[in-house]
Order: C-alpha cells, then sequence, then structure tokens
C-alpha cells in the first residue's frame, strides 16, 4: 500500500511539472527548436547611419527588424515602367533568407531558435544568430534606358547577363544548400564599395581587379581618370572601403539595394596568369613565404640558393603544391576558388562580367549604372606592361607540361567555377 501511493505520488508531482513546464513555454519555441537564429520579418531595412570598423571581423550584431515593404515585379525588365525606380525593378527573383552568423566566442554552441521575449532580449542578442533577409534584394540588374530598349547590341548583352545569372542559380541550386544560409563578414571581406553609384565589386584577382579599382575610384570622386592611379595607390591606398568594414545594419542594406558585381576569368588561364605574375618575376613576398616552401617540399636535390630565395618554381610544382592536401603553405585569393573569394550562392551578384569579353562587359555595365559617358575601362595591362597577357595558347603550353592526372586533378579543383560561370573544358581529354 505504502508503496503504491509512493508511486501515485510521484506520478502526480511529474505530472504537475510538466504542466508547468508547457504553461512557461511559448508554444512557437516548441515548434521552432530545430532552427537556430531569431526569425524577424523579412522585409525592407530602412538604412540607418553605419558604423565603420574595418578591423573588428567579430563584432557582435545587434537586433535587426523592419517592415515588409511591397515588392516591385516586371514580367519585361527591358520595358519597365517609366514611373518605377531604375533600382525596384526586377526580374525573377524570389526573396531568401540569410543568416548573420555570430558564434559564441565562450561556448563555441549555436543557440536554439526562441522568440525574442523582453526579459531575455539581452541575452538573445548576445548569444543567438540573427535570420534576416539578406538577398531578398529588391534589385536585380537595373533597367535598360529608353534610348537604349531598341539597341540590339544592348539588348544582347542584358540577355547574356540574365543567362549568366540562371546558369549560376542552377548550379547553387543542383550543388548547394540554399534553404538557411549563412553570411559572416569573411563572405564579404573581399567585396569594395562605391556609395556615390551604389555599386558593390567582389575582387577576383587575375581577372582585372587592379582597374576596376581604379574605376570604382573615378566613380567615388578620388581622381579624374584611371590613368592617373598608380598600382601601389590601388592595392595599398586603402582609399576604397571594404564590406566588411560597416556595422551588419550598413551590410544589410548595402547588399538588398546596390548594385552587386564580379567579374571573372577563365579558371586554368587565371591561375597561369597568377604563377607568372607571382614566381617568374622578383617579388619579396611569395618567393619567401611561397616559394621556399614549394621547393623544400616538391624539388628533389634543391640547391642551397633555390632553398634560401625561393626563386625559381616551376609551374609542375606549383601544381603539386596546389593539389596537395596536406600543403606547405596555406591558400591564397590569386589561385583560390571564385566560389570561395565571393560566395555567388550566398550572395545573389546582380552582374557577372567575364575577362574574356572585358571591354564589352566593363563599359555595358557602366552604362548600366549611369556612370559618365567620358569613363570607360581602361584596357592597360596594370603589370609587366611589356610582356604578352596571359592568354589560352600560353596557358595549354603550361599545362602540357603536367600529366593527364594533374590536368584532371587540375580541373576537379576548379570544378565548380567551370560549372558555375560555364566554361568549357580546356582539354579533350578531361572528364
Amino acid at each position: 500500500m505504502r508503496l503504491t501511493c509512493m508511486f501515485s505520488f510521484i506520478l502526480l508531482f511529474g505530472a504537475a511539472g510538466l504542466v508547468v513546464f508547457i504553461h512557461l513555454q511559448d508554444p512557437e519555441e516548441i515548434i521552432h527548436q530545430h532552427t537556430p537564429g531569431i526569425k524577424y520579418n523579412m522585409g525592407f531595412q530602412q538604412p540607418i547611419k553605419d558604423c565603420v570598423s574595418s578591423t573588428d571581423q567579430d563584432r557582435r550584431l545587434r537586433k535587426n527588424t523592419a517592415d515588409g515593404a511591397a515588392m516591385v515585379r516586371q514580367s519585361d525588365p527591358l520595358h519597365a515602367s517609366e514611373n518605377v525606380p531604375t533600382k525596384l525593378q526586377s526580374t525573377d527573383r524570389r526573396q531568401s533568407s540569410i543568416m548573420f552568423a555570430i558564434k559564441d566566442q565562450e561556448t563555441g554552441e549555436e543557440i536554439n531558435s526562441i522568440r525574442l521575449h523582453k526579459r531575455r532580449r539581452r541575452f538573445i542578442i548576445k548569444k543567438s544568430p540573427i535570420l534576416i533577409s539578406m538577398n531578398g534584394s529588391i534589385l536585380n540588374l537595373p533597367t535598360l534606358k529608353s534610348e537604349d530598349r531598341n539597341n540590339n547590341k544592348w539588348k544582347s548583352l542584358y540577355q547574356i547577363q540574365r543567362e549568366r545569372k540562371q546558369i549560376m542559380r542552377e548550379t547553387c541550386s543542383k550543388y548547394k544548400s540554399n534553404n538557411r544560409r549563412i553570411i559572416t563578414p569573411y563572405h564579404v571581406s573581399r567585396i569594395f564599395v562605391e556609395d556615390k553609384y551604389r555599386v558593390l565589386y567582389c575582387e577576383v584577382p587575375k581577372a582585372g581587379c587592379s582597374n576596376w579599382k581604379r574605376v570604382l575610384m573615378v566613380l567615388n570622386g578620388l581622381a579624374s581618370s584611371t590613368k592617373d592611379i598608380q598600382h601601389n595607390t590601388v592595392h595599398y591606398g586603402n582609399y576604397l572601403k571594404r564590406l566588411d568594414g560597416f556595422d551588419h545594419k550598413g551590410i544589410y542594406h548595402r547588399l538588398n539595394t546596390y548594385t552587386k558585381m564580379l567579374f571573372i576569368r577563365e579558371p586554368f588561364e587565371k591561375l597561369v596568369s597568377a604563377f607568372r605574375d607571382k614566381f617568374e618575376h622578383p617579388n619579396n613576398y611569395y618567393h619567401p613565404v611561397f616559394g621556399k616552401a614549394i621547393i623544400s617540399r616538391y624539388r628533389v636535390n634543391a640547391t642551397k640558393e633555390a632553398l634560401r630565395t625561393g626563386s625559381g618554381v616551376k609551374f609542375k610544382e606549383f601544381i603539386q603544391y596546389l593539389l596537395d592536401v596536406h600543403r606547405p603553405v596555406g591558400m591564397d585569393i590569386h589561385w583560390d576558388h571564385v566560389n570561395r573569394l565571393c560566395s555567388p550562392c550566398l550572395i545573389d551578384y546582380d552582374f557577372v562580367g567575364k575577362f574574356e569579353s572585358m571591354e564589352e562587359d566593363a563599359n555595358f555595365f557602366l552604362r548600366l549604372i549611369g556612370a559618365p559617358q567620358n569613363l570607360t575601362f581602361p584596357k592597360f595591362k596594370d603589370r609587366h606592361s611589356n610582356e604578352e597577357r596571359t592568354t589560352t595558347k600560353i596557358t595549354q603550353q603550361y599545362f602540357a607540361e603536367l600529366s593527364p592526372s594533374q590536368r584532371q586533378r587540375s580541373y576537379d579543383f576548379y570544378y565548380m567555377d567551370y560549372l558555375m560561370f560555364n566554361y568549357s573544358k580546356p582539354f579533350e581529354d578531361l572528364y
């Protein structure tokens, strides 16, 4: 009898505890416990004053709320209404949620999604990722001006852009998970900001990036001509702002309202261009940092002079380093994947240009954003101007030094870039 009473008491106590727990727990919390982050209204955010901080990559992000705004969609972007601002005209884009990730530095664990209650607001802001509408931009591709809509050249270039973006989206949809996408300051660290013409440019080395920075400086009023800007001023002058230098509201506002663009290049050609620039000319960084490590690891019977200076790296040795899962020295932006540099599956770029059609694509982009008519993309070679540019023929000569296996592995290494930007296989024996 005593045992039965004790058992009944335990059951009643447990039931009462469960009732109290359910009463205190918000039903919405129970439903969404599997989803990290704080779910906000996914509407358009009004811009606020930015708090610039270019060095603090781990800054905490504060609460971000916004009212919804109607999205203007035009069935034919080439003939969009004159009454609708250019920035509000969109083609076939859907809103998607992006999470700005803030990792807990003390525990390293993600906090489960909970409803934002006033009594726990301060705790949640410090601990949780913030889920905001990052790529639900009301901007897609600026529409053609009325005088350009009957110009076959501009219409053709416009259609090419739509096709490139479609291929990029389809590749991302097939190979990447897009339901819950996380953007951190790292993902926007290669993006340069030009506020006057509202442009975001993702820097891809060896794809015209020096001249694009010159163009952005002219657009920003920092120089009157691209010819007046020296190489060191472009890369070391710190005149251009990077997107990760803004607070999360500044980043959010620009990603959703500015024209986002990147220029890419055939991956093997870009790789050979980087090798020629960094290892076939004197360089007081790449030779001692990369060259010495590469020669030490991959060259048999290397001379003391080569080990001391790191000069004279051969292309085959460079490829051995690139394909080695245990590289003696880390990756570099000059031969990293565009997929990693610019995160095109996280950031929905409005314009995708190619180095192979640089002049045409670049000047078309400048026309779309309403740049001054006298500003055109510079044609001059930034470095080693007396040397021939890296072409398809030169690229094939370098890759002819490799074995079929090394060429295949190199192609596999850049496979996503080939696929995403619709480049053909550079050699017939590749699969």
